[in-house]
């Protein structure tokens, strides 16, 4: 066996847990020995039975001396009650709905429990006690013996919970790595270069591996720990550092800052630029003047005004006579931004194209403030000759016919929401036939060049998260929203104070307003009501949007115009709904989180949040940025019926917050890096993402990136790093 192993060939591994492993991405013997616990439980207080007292959680060790089921009459569940003894007395321990334990455990069975003892009556006994059987007594001195094997993995020690997946228990996953680790002890080959360990103090890999499933110690769990976030930091700085670098050697077109025709551009917008607008504009045009590729990530809160900024260095570039390509992550987005940059640009004498997946294409005409369906097939044939000077669109834009005569900038909306391997194929070379526009560069016709790329996010991210995953990217920041904007007013609204919201609503539609409700979910679903009912979480009265209509339209507010949108409308729909609540048509539009990105509604004064608390910090936020963009009182209501304390946290962390970047630093306080918006799509396990607050680990692990880059920028020096980086860049999407 080695590495690279599938699960199918490991023994103990049968088809149904082969695909239960492979929902948690496991797929190889490398996935499972990297699947690492998110917390330990602590069973290592072992004690005699006369010690245990209320409410302490501890482990004991003794002899069954009696076990069996009884049903509870009040609750009508099956109880399985055992008395376990040892030298020092007795203690009974109860399991709640787990009949099937006496068929495993048996009377005369010497056993550890592990668990939290509890008094009912005048008895103590140990509740859901996890159990582990023993051949003999032992001290718990050490956990492995010295041929490596481990003892006790269940009980009397720290004990790792890993994430699970439905009938993939943690004490299954116990079992199978205490075989693997056995297996694979001392021959997994170490991928950190040795100065590097040393310098940082850390653990080496098949110590670390060992100790982060099975510690010895709280402090040999935290040193594990350690070395596996250095680990995966010093990866993603090694990635972001050679992309620098390599983008470094490329060349792009210079663009010179034609500063009459931004002047003019500037002249023309009904509003005035913000200062931070114009510093980032001036940042951005100053990298389009330099003959290498621009990597800059454009940064603004809600309702900042970015999209102007880019209009700016787009206007600059298509006047210099080559192509830009804007890059939107919904159909809905794709189709406002072309509306909206066609009417910026109207006077500019321009054409701008759209391309979506399933719609027919639209083009603004030159000369003409119209807009001209046109065939795809004539609306590619036109990219290719360069005659369409600003292409807006999807994920279609990435499709291998999409090709652009001359690509001078690429620009992503929304950068987040694009793979690593989308934005670099955006990025690659498109210029088929330079030799019409060499004269018109200081490009030679026969030099590679690749766009500028402009990324673009309103996703507020912590400073150190940002340092980490945008490191290839030169950031510019408008951190203050245009002028005249008044605060949207956020309230946390109790189920009591429900129909007062209610009433208010009817008050701002009078007023001629529109309102928002968003819902966690499109429509109930009886089968996963009832998996989720065995949890905490309540999901019998999550929102669906569906049933949200049904109930707004018909009962409280029949006589309103109540829209509903979701993502498993077809374009069309979408789109037709969007315009209808644009035009007014619609009072109350009911939508999923469809609507969190961009979209633009001036007149919507009233955002309703419904299960607020199932949302991250970072999208309400963005949520609440669909309201308050125009100069009328705008109102952010979130209904939640949760009164869990931390829920209370989060919520009124957004309440007094305003600002998106000081509320990401809050979200990352309470809920911690693993549960931060959007870190599970990067793929980066919950114990790296754990690190991601601490700067100075970020910090030193970049410093760490660039020595090793200097002394081998290739890595040809450090063959197993090498690959061990190129398995690693399939992993992760840093966006």
């Amino acid at each position: 066996m080695n590495l690279s192993t599938p699960i199918e060939k490991i023994s103990g591994i049968g088809p149904s847990f082969q695909n239960k492993l492979k929902k948690l991405g496991i797929k190889t013997a490398e996935d499972i020995l990297f699947h690492f616990p998110h917390r330990y439980e602590d069973f290592s207080n072992l004690i005699p039975i006369s010690k245990v007292k209320i409410n302490q959680v501890c482990t004991v060790q003794g002899k069954i001396l009696e076990i069996k089921n009884n049903r509870s009459w009040k609750k009508k569940m099956v109880l399985t009650q055992a008395i376990i003894e040892d030298k020092t007395g007795a203690i009974e321990a109860v399991w709640f709905r787990q009949p099937y334990l006496i068929k495993n455990l048996k009377k005369g069975d010497n056993v550890f429990l592990s668990g939290k003892a509890v008094v009912k009556g005048n008895k103590v006994y140990l509740s859901n006690p996890v159990y582990e059987k023993i051949s003999q007594f032992e001290p718990l001195n050490c956990p492995t013996d010295e041929t490596g094997k481990v003892k006790q993995i269940h009980t009397g020690r720290l004990v790792p919970v890993y994430p699970e997946t439905e009938g993939l228990s943690s004490r299954w996953l116990r079992y199978i790595l205490k075989s693997l680790l056995f297996i694979f002890k001392d021959k997994i080959p170490e991928t950190l270069p040795e100065e590097i360990i040393k310098e940082n103090n850390l653990l080496p890999l098949n110590k670390a591996i060992w100790q982060i499933h099975f510690p010895d110690s709280k402090d040999l769990a935290k040193k594990a720990q350690e070395r596996f976030s250095f680990e995966q930091l010093f990866f993603i700085e090694l990635l972001v550092l050679r992309e620098r670098a390599r983008l470094a050697k490329e060349k792009a077109v210079a663009f010179p800052i034609n500063l009459e025709l931004i002047q003019r551009f500037v002249k023309s917008l009904p509003f005035k630029l913000t200062d931070s607008q114009k510093k980032s504009a001036w940042q951005i045009l100053k990298d389009l003047e330099k003959g290498r590729p621009m990597n800059r990530l454009l940064e603004g809160d809600v309702g900042s005004g970015k999209t102007v900024v880019a209009v700016i260095a787009a206007l600059n570039v298509v006047k210099a006579g080559w192509q830009v390509a804007f890059m939107a992550p919904t159909e809905i987005l794709a189709k406002q931004h072309f509306r909206q940059i066609s009417k910026l640009l109207s006077d500019f004498n321009l054409n701008i194209g759209l391309l979506t997946g399933k719609q027919d294409q639209f083009r603004s005409k030159k000369l003409k403030n119209e807009t001209i369906e046109i065939s795809r097939k004539k609306l590619l044939e036109e990219t290719l000759k360069g005659k369409i000077d600003i292409l807006i669109g999807t994920h279609a834009l990435i499709q291998d016919k999409v090709k652009f005569g001359k690509l001078g900038l690429v620009i992503l909306d929304e950068q987040h929401r694009f793979g690593v391997e989308q934005r670099a194929k955006l990025c690659q070379t498109r210029q088929v036939n330079l030799t019409p526009f060499a004269k018109k560069s200081s490009i030679d016709k026969k030099e590679r060049v690749i766009p500028h790329l402009l990324s673009m996010t309103a996703t507020p991210i912590p400073r150190t998260l940002a340092l980490t995953i945008y490191g290839d990217l030169d950031l510019s920041l408008i951190d203050e929203l245009p002028k005249g904007r008044k605060k949207v007013i956020t309230k946390i609204i109790s189920p009591e104070e429900r129909k007062k919201t209610y009433d208010f609503i009817k008050k701002e539609i009078k007023k001629g307003r529109q309102v928002f409700v968003i819902c966690p979910r499109i429509e109930g679903n009886n089968k996963e009501e009832s998996e989720r009912s065995k949890t905490q979480l309540n999901w019998a009265k999550v929102k669906a949007v569906k049933e949200e209509y049904e109930k707004l339209s018909k009962e409280i507010f029949p006589d309103l115009k109540v829209g509903m949108l979701h993502g498993k409308m077809t374009p069309n729909e979408k789109e037709e709904i969007m315009k209808a609540f644009k035009d007014k048509k619609i009072d109350i539009l009911v939508s999923t989180s469809v609507v969190e990105v961009g979209i633009d509604v001036p007149n919507a004064t009233v955002i309703i949040i419904e299960g607020a608390e199932r949302f991250g910090l970072a999208q309400l936020h963005q949520f609440r940025g669909r309201v308050g963009r125009n100069k009328f009182q705008s109102y952010c209501f979130l209904f939640t019926d949760s009164s869990a304390k931390k829920t209370k946290q989060r919520l009124k962390a957004l309440v007094s917050s305003e600002n998106g970047f000081a509320l990401a630093e809050k979200d990352l306080k309470i809920r911690g890096p693993g549960d931060f918006k959007g870190t599970r799509q990067w793929g980066i396990p919950d114990i790296m993402m754990n690190s991601l607050a601490n700067t100075r680990l970020v910090e030193k692990t970049r410093e760490a990136a660039k020595k090793i880059l200097i002394e081998s920028p290739q890595l040809k020096k450090y063959p197993l790093l090498q690959n061990k980086l190129k398995k690693f860049r399939k992993r992760i999407h840093l966006e």
